[in-house]
């Protein structure tokens, strides 16, 4: 569940070649990262699976392709990184796990690690051992107690079922995780020269203590040199932000829950009622397979009773869209990309977690940073609307919310401004590859 980032001196000019997980998830973050080394004097190779490399480039505008700085190739391996297990089970006998970071370290190659998820989530990783022998968890990951796990009393505990390899439900593919991600996670932070995160230390300083050779460098941004973005396995609309222009300022909810949240009809019928009864303008992102690959079937008559103030899209440039003076608040599934664009535009959040790190991420934004508000499921396991209009009609008119989500705004610029903790980090890794 990591990716990885080889470097290789051609000349003068350091050469790096980065490999991410098949995912929208992890190749977003490598792309903005990938675009960041090529502004600084780095020549860049994306390697991604062909049936990613497809997506990325039937989403990309044809200026962007013909003005890339860095080259997008594809090796010959049809895999898709939706389904997890799936993969898991299909890529050793192509690519083993951790296979791009032994390669590079074989031939004398200096190899990073990236890190697409939280410090602390990396941090409860890295911790596997430590957790096994206090019989916290078993050796195949499952957890032996009901009670929460705690690193540190400044690092939100994780809940029981709320592990970055928690499967509720379905044991085999929890301890399929386990073996194949977690525990290989570990062996791969040992041989690499430089282990790279997209956060920030001041957001988590307990947790980047408790990994000396962590190197935050993020929040990172997506380059602004072509007005586009080239990571997305589906084309932005672009409508999204005439549609923002037109509406009064700080008025737009936000909702867009990533690239695998689905949810079944009744669920969705909730939470397209809710947004309705809120009455406010709101920017909704809709996958084509949001509905557990059905075809998406909004409540009767619901697209005529909101065409006036909500706008519905397939994908939505979304740091573009959360930037913008518009927009409110952020209607989030809490995925550590989507957290760190929020928190980087002083969005207040509105969360509602899916699977693996997002329930801990939800964590942080209610409990720690107290940038957010959660919601709670009824009996039968429905956010209802009533829930929906409720907390977001709370989290619109919190004062102690707003202000605490622009601290975090200054906070996460000045870690990234000249001086900041990670713009000082990221120059540092610029430097020692290219000596």
């Amino acid at each position: 569940m990591q990716a990885s980032v080889h470097f290789s001196i051609m000349g003068r000019k350091p050469h790096v070649v980065v490999v991410p997980y098949p995912a929208q998830g992890h190749v977003a973050p490598l792309m903005k990262l990938a675009y960041n080394l090529a502004d600084h004097g780095v020549k860049v190779t994306f390697v991604n699976t062909e049936s990613t490399h497809v997506k990325v480039m039937s989403a990309m505008p044809e200026k962007f392709k013909e003005e890339s700085p860095i080259s997008l190739v594809s090796v010959p391996v049809e895999l898709d990184g939706t389904d997890a297990k799936e993969f898991v089970e299909s890529a050793p006998s192509f690519m083993p796990a951790g296979w791009a970071l032994e390669a590079a370290k074989k031939m004398d190659i200096k190899p990073a690690a990236f890190v697409p998820f939280g410090v602390a989530n990396l941090a409860l990783v890295l911790h596997n051992q430590m957790l096994i022998e206090a019989g916290i968890i078993d050796v195949d990951g499952i957890q032996m107690k009901d009670e929460r796990i705690c690193l540190s009393k400044k690092i939100p505990a994780w809940n029981k079922n709320e592990l970055l390899w928690s499967f509720p439900g379905n044991p085999d593919t929890e301890k399929f995780m386990f073996q194949h991600f977690v525990r290989k996670i570990a062996e791969n932070v040992k041989i690499c020269n430089w282990l790279l995160a997209n956060s920030f230390y001041e957001l988590e300083p307990s947790a980047c203590n408790l990994i000396p050779n962590i190197l935050p460098i993020g929040p990172l941004f997506a380059s602004d040199h072509l007005g586009t973005y080239a990571g997305n396995f589906w084309a932005e609309d672009s409508t999204s932000l005439s549609w923002l222009d037109q509406q009064p300022p700080r008025s737009v909810i936000y909702a867009a829950f990533g690239s695998t949240f689905v949810c079944d009809q009744q669920q969705f019928n909730e939470l397209a009622l809710g947004l309705e009864m809120v009455g406010q303008p709101f920017l909704w992102v809709v996958r084509s397979d949001f509905t557990n690959g059905m075809v998406v079937e909004f409540p009767d008559g619901f697209t005529k009773r909101v065409e006036k103030y909500g706008k519905i899209v397939k994908w939505a440039p979304q740091e573009k869209a959360l930037a913008h003076p518009s927009t409110a608040c952020f209607f989030s599934h809490c995925g550590w990309n989507s957290t760190m664009e929020g928190l980087s535009k002083g969005m207040p959040f509105l969360c509602w977690p899916y699977f693996t790190d997002q329930f801990h991420n939800r964590s942080y934004i209610c409990e720690t940073w107290k940038v957010g508000l959660r919601l709670i499921p009824d009996d039968n396991g429905i956010v209802t609307r009533h829930e929906i209009k409720t907390k977001l009609e709370k989290l619109l008119s919190d004062k102690d919310i707003e202000a605490n989500s622009l601290k975090l705004k200054e906070m996460a610029r000045k870690s990234t401004s000249e001086g900041g903790s990670s713009f000082s980090n990221f120059i540092s890794f610029v430097e020692r590859i290219k000596q």
